[in-house]
């Protein structure tokens, strides 16, 4: 349906709005002393190889997990000043830990089955998102208010994947509170893309993607209410996946949940490597893993898959650019000339309404209808809620101790009243995507409206996150796949 004239109006006041204050804002803007500035290639092979290659190796003796720790320390040292990724680590608590791993094989009499069946990630380096609780290290979420808050035990997918013999190196960046695309906050500082130093990594897990794209991790811990995940493998060529709901444990993570957002939000893998993936999430869920069938051989010929290239007409939305619709339309050709079946284009006009239906779930109170915590009073813990518009003016001399992302979020949140009506259609959407899936159903569908963009742009294209939130309020898995460079040598 197309719109109407009002709407077209509006939309067009809007984006005038948006691109003067875009022009205004890089005009204001100080250069980055980082311009300019490149990461060093990777040099170790062992970089090189996926986090199940390097457990294979390790088991077998061909190469120690002190020398694979310490190869990826090594790489840490050399880039995080230029990217700003981990924000603490724990060197030489993961050498130690290394050590003990090597130990352990020494002495194995069982065989490298044994070792593999019981601890499938043995000697393996991971890092984890600073809003998970790691024992011993930070977990503040990027609040200046938490500053010197540590964490002490583990949340329980980080205690799994420890408990599979992996060694934390450390913990990444976030955006202040987790609710933003861009991980950056006055704590830690900004985060900065590994592919071009000017761009955003993502959030809420872009330090996590971040260090991975990097080559400064193989394997990490990520959440997801809105995109959290997939923007960041997104924006750093990695992969990423957000399992459904309720597989793998959200317990100690800042924010904590409230309402029902649980039904949002999902704890999943990030990696270089897709064939670690699996692996990782059948660790993560634990007991849960019994709920999906990751052992199940797949047929890729009887499956059945679909494209859909945009989300219609949503008001504010830009379009997809089209190094990512030809990103896109390859991989519809390939799997046409692979598998020798033909991918449907499908249309849900009702996508439009995606950004009402996630802000309306957010604010859903839980069974005993109470209502979650307003972000306002997150921000201002353990104070009194923070005042959006004084935070405002605060910022604008450089005085908050709050981003201009997080305050927006905050006054956001406070004047949008989304129409219920959105619940509705949200029902409606569940049910027609269930009906085209059903059990054997692959749909392909834009990350983003384009690849990583320039630090803080983001302010002014918020409603491009409609294409991840959506699959947070269908409470559908996805996982984010990196498709090559574009001509700017760009992740798509």
């Amino acid at each position: 349906m197309a719109r109407s004239l009002v709407q077209q109006v509006v939309e067009l006041l809007y984006r005038a709005l948006m691109g003067a204050l875009l022009w205004l804002f890089c005009l204001l803007s100080p250069r980055s002393q980082m311009s300019g500035k490149r990461l060093p290639p990777v040099r170790e092979p062992l970089l090189l190889e996926s986090a199940s290659q390097l457990a294979r190796r390790i088991r077998r003796r061909e190469v120690t997990s002190v020398e694979v720790v310490q190869a990826y320390i090594n790489r840490i040292q050399e880039v995080n000043p230029l990217i700003n990724a981990v924000v603490k680590d724990r060197f030489s608590l993961a050498l130690q830990e290394a050590a003990q791993v090597d130990k352990l094989i020494e002495e194995e009499t069982g065989g490298e089955e044994v070792l593999e069946d019981r601890l499938p990630l043995l000697g393996v380096p991971l890092t984890v998102k600073e809003s998970f609780a790691l024992q011993g290290m930070p977990q503040t979420a990027g609040m200046v208010s938490k500053k010197g808050t540590l964490a002490t035990v583990d949340a329980p997918a980080v205690a799994l994947l420890k408990r599979a013999g992996a060694i934390p190196l450390g913990v990444t960046n976030v955006p202040e509170l987790c609710m933003w695309i861009e991980s950056h906050n006055h704590l830690y500082g900004i985060s900065r893309n590994p592919y071009d130093l000017d761009r955003i990594v993502g959030g809420s897990s872009g330090g996590e993607g971040c260090i991975l794209g990097g080559a400064g991790s193989v394997i990490g811990v990520g959440s997801d209410i809105g995109g959290s995940i997939r923007i960041p493998s997104f924006c750093c060529g990695i992969f990423g996946h957000k399992p459904t709901p309720g597989i793998v444990s959200n317990e100690n993570q800042l924010p904590p949940m409230s309402g029902r957002q649980h039904e949002l939000l999902s704890s999943g893998p990030m990696c270089r490597y897709a064939e670690d993936l699996l692996p990782m999430l059948k660790i993560m869920a634990g007991a849960n893993a019994n709920k999906l069938s990751l052992d199940k051989k797949v047929d890729l010929k009887k499956l059945r898959f679909f494209t859909l290239p945009d989300c219609g007409e949503a008001l504010f939305t830009n379009a997809v650019s089209e190094d990512l619709q030809r990103a896109q339309r390859k991989v519809v050709e390939r799997l046409e000339a692979d598998l020798g079946l033909k991918v449907e284009e499908v249309h849900f006009p009702d996508l439009k309404h995606t950004y009402d239906m996630w802000f309306v779930s957010m604010g859903l109170p839980d069974s005993e209808g109470k209502m979650p915590t307003s972000f306002s009073v997150l921000l201002g813990e353990p104070g009194p809620p923070a005042w959006p518009l004084w935070e405002l003016v605060k910022a604008s001399v450089r005085m908050s101790d709050h981003t201009m992302a997080s305050i927006m979020f905050a006054l956001l949140s406070t004047i949008a009243k989304p129409p219920l009506s959105a619940l509705k259609i949200k029902e409606k959407v569940q049910q027609d995507f269930a009906d085209l899936l059903g059990s054997d159903g692959v749909l392909l569908y834009p990350s983003l409206t384009r690849v990583a963009p320039k630090h803080h742009h983001q302010l002014f294209a918020f409603h491009d996150l409609v294409y991840t939130t959506i699959f947070n309020v269908l409470g559908l898995p996805v996982t984010q796949c990196p498709l090559g460079l574009n001509e700017e040598g760009l992740p798509l």
